[in-house]
This record gives structure tokens, sequence and C-alpha cells, in this order.
């Protein structure tokens, strides 16, 4: 049995008429004539020695014969194409693109994208805010910043923020609101914030390490952590909000944490990539002005008392 391949020509003309079912389709695709295309799929038969399609009247379907070739040669090119994309990365250091939440990118990233564009004019940046775990290679990614556990086998992986929640509110409220038990007569701002962990983390959970009451029921509630701290900063009520997304308002003075405890969360933010692109110049100086502007925020932990999700001190 010969095992030489037929030309590649071939086998993306059967690519193409094998997921649109049609040939004309097909040679739209790949911008050539339905007889050029018919010409190719008949020279990948002559190479195989059967069909690969039936011609019906106005369709074609494919034979036992095309039914077996379809998984490998669809696997064949999208490896491929992966192999083309990532050597083609390799040589570009203009472009970085990276991918993280959309509520990190939104509060944390967005607000500082001056900076870093204004001292490496020669990198485009591109973002993909997504929560979709996105791949390094399919998804043209060059990093990510994640938020979890950080069981990041295989990547390179630098820790960034440790997570902690605290209430936050406008300074006109907190010209109310002056100790923690008045905050029974705010409206609380309620979000899914931990999805990560089973056990309980809401405004429940921080009055009781507090030593107050149950606080009061009710109160609107967001889908979107970013979307409760936007509703903060309008003067809405009062969040238990995370750091990381809450900082800028925090360093600006929209939102106000007047009381010192707060719950570190056991997750944290990591700036990942794949294992030896972390020395490529435009990664290389992306996560040194990601490690610096992570570094201006430890001021503010200084003033904070700290403890975990089961209320013990840190």
């Amino acid at each position: 049995m010969d095992d030489r391949l037929p030309p590649l020509t071939a086998l993306r003309a059967f690519d193409a008429a094998a997921r649109h079912m049609s040939f004309s389709k097909a040679a739209d695709e790949l911008n050539v004539t339905p007889a050029a295309l018919s010409f190719q799929i008949k020279s990948l038969e002559e190479h195989l020695g059967q069909p690969v399609f039936r011609r019906l009247n106005r369709a074609v379907e494919l034979t036992d014969a095309g039914k077996a070739l379809v998984p490998g040669v669809e696997s064949g090119f999208s490896a491929l194409t992966a192999a083309w994309r990532a050597a083609r990365r390799i040589g570009d250091t203009s472009v970085l693109t990276v991918t993280a939440g959309p509520a990190i990118t939104s509060k944390w990233l967005a607000p500082r994208m001056f900076e870093f564009a204004s001292a490496h004019p020669e990198i485009e940046l591109r973002f993909s805010a997504t929560l979709r775990r996105m791949d390094f290679e399919r998804d043209d990614i060059d990093v990510a910043i994640r938020f979890g556990e950080g069981k990041d086998q295989g990547l390179h992986s630098t820790d960034l923020i440790d997570e902690w929640i605290t209430p936050m509110m406008t300074p006109d409220l907190a010209s109310v609101i002056t100790t923690p038990d008045k905050l029974g007569q705010a409206t609380l701002l309620h979000q899914d914030l931990y999805p990560f962990d089973d056990r309980s983390l809401d405004w429940g959970t921080w009055f009781r390490f507090q030593g107050l009451d149950a606080p009061p029921k009710g109160g609107p509630r967001f889908s979107q952590a970013d979307h409760a701290i936007d509703a903060a900063i309008a003067g809405t009520g009062v969040i238990c909000g995370r750091y990381s997304l809450a900082e800028h308002a925090l360093r600006t003075g929209s939102l106000v944490a007047p009381f010192a405890l707060s719950i570190r969360l056991p997750h944290r933010y990591r700036f990942l990539c794949q294992k030896g692109h972390e020395t490529r110049p435009h990664v290389a100086a992306f996560e040194r002005w990601v490690l610096e502007q992570v570094g201006h925020m430890k001021s503010f932990e200084e003033c904070r008392t700290f403890v975990d999700m089961d209320g013990n001190a840190l």
C-alpha cells in the first residue's frame, strides 16, 4: 500500500468541500472555480484509489472512505494553522494580546493603559476581556491574567494580587456611616463575589467577623462585581468590595474603605504566558510594568486588619 500523501491543495479542497458539503461553496471559500475544485477532488480520489464523495443530482455526500478521512484532515489543518500562527508570533514583538476577565480589564487594566502605551509606543496592546479560559496557541494569546487557585502547570506564572474585601462607600456616605454598627442603616449592595469556593462570603460573613448582628435583608444584587462597584461609586449604597477592582476608585477618592477589618481571599491574580515566552521583549516589558503597578498597591494594605475566610487573624 502506497502511504504517500496527496498534494496539499487536494487535501485543502477536500476539507472545504466536506465542511460545506458543497463543491460550489467550497470553491467560493478557496477563491477558485468549481471546475478547479472538482479537479482537485478527483486528483485526491485517484491518489486514494476510491471516491470520497458521491455526486448526487444537486448535492454531494461522503463515502465511507471520505468519512474516514475527515477527522484527520480537519485536525491536520488545525494543527498546521496553530503552528503557523505560533511561528509568526515568535517574530512579532510589535503586538501583545492579553486576555483577562471583563471586570479586571475595565477596573484595573484600562485605567492604567495610557501609562504603558506612553512608555512603550512600539507595542500595540490588544485585549480579549472574557471569563472563558482561552488557549495560548489556538486563540493567539500572548499573556493571560487569571484569578483562581493558581494550578498553572506547564506555564510561566507570576503571582500578582492577593485579593481581599472590605466595606466601601462614597465619602458622603462615610460621613454618615462612621462606625461599623451603622452599616445596618445603609443600603447594602450584594454581588456574586466568589464563584471559586463553596464557603459563604457575603455581608453576613463580614458582620459576623466584626462582631455585629446579622445584616438587614434586601438590597440590590449584581451578577458582576464591577457593576456593583459602579453602583457604589454612584452613591447607591455600600459594597463589600474587592480591592483589585476598586483600587482605582479608592486611589482617586471616589470610594473610601473606612473600616479596617478586611477578609483575605485564598485565590489570587497571576500573570501567565507560555514557558520561554516570558523572555520575549514585549511580554517581558508588560510583565515588568504589571508588577510595578501591583507594587504601588501595597501601601493601601498597611492600615488593614486581615482575617481569612474562617475569621482567623492573619
